[in-house]
């Protein structure tokens, strides 16, 4: 495995860590770590492949981070994280696979209509909600999730592990449809979902991919910082205006994914 930025100068240093703090509180906030991570592990100079393995490792402790800070929203929620956990921790695997084993050049020109989709999701929460009890015998809340909520689960870790830029925006759609709470226990239920997928696939890229492991423990100790962070900003924050931020963002990242993509 590849180390190319062990002993750089502490300019590249302070880069990964400062995109570390940034990337959890964005991730922990908006599901858009891979917004700050990944272009600085590109700027510290890792190839696409390695710089992509990497932030996926780095990003562990993103989950970490997010779980302590959010320790009051999760309480109560040990079946519903356990379900989930499991369900995109095995979308994360397959995602995993497909990432070691195929081209990626299809896929990425599909990303940032998913991630688009995601955040015209978050947007139109309240029509839908209201739209989807209708048809349902009970709350939202305390309904157990269907098949089609496990196969929204699966897909959007399978993305997580792929590639993984704005998994928790795609997420945070997917909950928010399925259960009628506030937006902090909607997001800290989503940070550990998109973290189970995020597990996994390290998990394979720690042996099969080429991790540069100096940068990801540089950029995992600023993710952690900032991931702990965010839970509490969450708090503060109304929640219809985050949720619009948030949902603007994600605009903003389908469009520089699909520009890539179509430049390449």
């Amino acid at each position: 495995m590849q180390t190319l930025i062990a002993g750089t100068d502490s300019g590249r240093v302070l880069l990964l860590l400062a995109a570390g703090v940034a990337s959890g509180l964005a991730g922990s906030v908006a599901g858009l770590a891979s917004l700050f991570s990944y272009p600085a592990l590109l700027a510290a100079g890792l190839p696409p492949v390695a710089a992509n393995v990497t932030n996926t490792v780095a990003l562990f402790s993103n989950t970490v981070g997010s779980a302590v800070g959010a320790r009051a929203e999760l309480r109560g929620q040990r079946t519903r994280l356990i379900r989930l956990a499991v369900t995109a921790a095995l979308g994360g695997a397959i995602g995993a696979a497909l990432l070691l084993g195929t081209p990626s050049s299809t896929f990425e020109l599909v990303v940032p209509w998913l991630v688009a989709l995601g955040s015209v999701l978050i947007l139109v929460r309240e029509p839908l909600r209201r739209l989807t009890a209708r048809f349902s015998a009970g709350p939202a809340s305390s309904s157990v999730p269907g098949l089609p909520l496990a196969c929204a689960v699966l897909l959007v870790g399978l993305y997580g592990g792929y590639f993984g830029a704005a998994a928790g925006v795609l997420m945070l759609a997917v909950l928010s449809l399925s259960a009628s709470e506030p937006l902090p226990v909607t997001n800290a239920v989503k940070n550990i979902a998109t973290g189970a997928a995020n597990i996994t696939a390290a998990i394979a890229y720690a042996f099969l991919a080429p991790v540069d492991w100096s940068a990801a423990l540089t950029l995992g100790v600023g993710c952690f910082a900032g991931a702990w962070m965010g839970p509490a900003v969450v708090r503060r924050l109304p929640e219809a205006p985050l949720r619009i931020a948030i949902a603007l963002a994600g605009f903003g990242l389908a469009w520089t994914l699909w520009r890539d993509a179509t430049a390449s």
